[in-house]
């Protein structure tokens, strides 16, 4: 399904289900660990703190620590783009794939564009901070999903900072942890610009309802 392979021993022939916990609710791209259904460690991206320039570049590692892809913000840039490297990026390096945003505040769609390959991309729609969004292919079809963990013994819905990230079949769990780590950053700077917006320009909800922004 996606010719991105950045982990070896992806499951093609079942649905992978993770369980993604956010290291820290003050910062965008604090850090992640990333849990199958046994409850193994498989992915963790370690803790950058809160200046800018450290989130301008993010590192997901296997569970041993391994550096499976670096995703890097590109700038400079009209819109939100970040573009992704397979391994531990290094200068001069070529990305294997980018990821941008159509618009630049609210509910928005996400295109994920694979280079070499001029027939593969993405379309993330949803809606991040509520932990509600799914991937599709040039299809049209989900190859991933993000969604509310729900406490399987109380059936209780958790917090937003442990959420389930849903793999199909034939795709790369890794490559789709790449576009939460890019998701949580783009709502990371939604956070920033709506806590900085002026008093009589009032901040902007990611909801349907929320459509007068799109009338500037």
């Amino acid at each position: 399904m996606s010719d991105v392979v950045l982990k070896e021993d992806t499951d093609t022939e079942t649905e992978t289900q993770l369980t993604v916990l956010k290291t820290s609710l003050f910062f965008a791209g604090d850090g992640f660990t990333v849990y199958d259904c046994k409850g193994q460690l498989v992915f963790r991206v370690d803790s950058y703190g809160p200046d800018a320039r450290d989130r301008d570049e993010l590192v997901l590692m296997d569970a041993n620590g391994r550096c499976l892809l670096t995703v890097r913000r590109k700038r400079p840039s009209l819109h939100q783009r970040w573009e992704g490297f397979k391994g531990e990026r290094r200068e001069g390096d070529k990305p294997i794939f980018s990821v941008k945003r159509s618009s630049i505040i609210g509910r928005s769609s996400v295109t994920v564009e694979v280079y070499d390959n001029p027939g593969e991309e993405y379309h993330i729609e949803g809606c991040f901070s509520h932990r509600s969004c799914t991937v599709f292919n040039a299809s049209k079809e989900p190859v991933a999903e993000i969604r509310r963990k729900v406490d399987p013994t109380t059936s209780v819905m958790l917090g937003k900072e442990v959420f389930s990230l849903c793999v199909k079949p034939l795709f790369d769990s890794a490559f789709a942890m790449a576009f939460v780590l890019v998701l949580d950053q783009i709502n990371g700077d939604d956070h920033d610009l709506l806590n900085t917006a002026p008093a009589d320009h009032p901040a902007v909800h990611p909801l349907p309802a929320a459509t007068t922004q799109h009338q500037h």
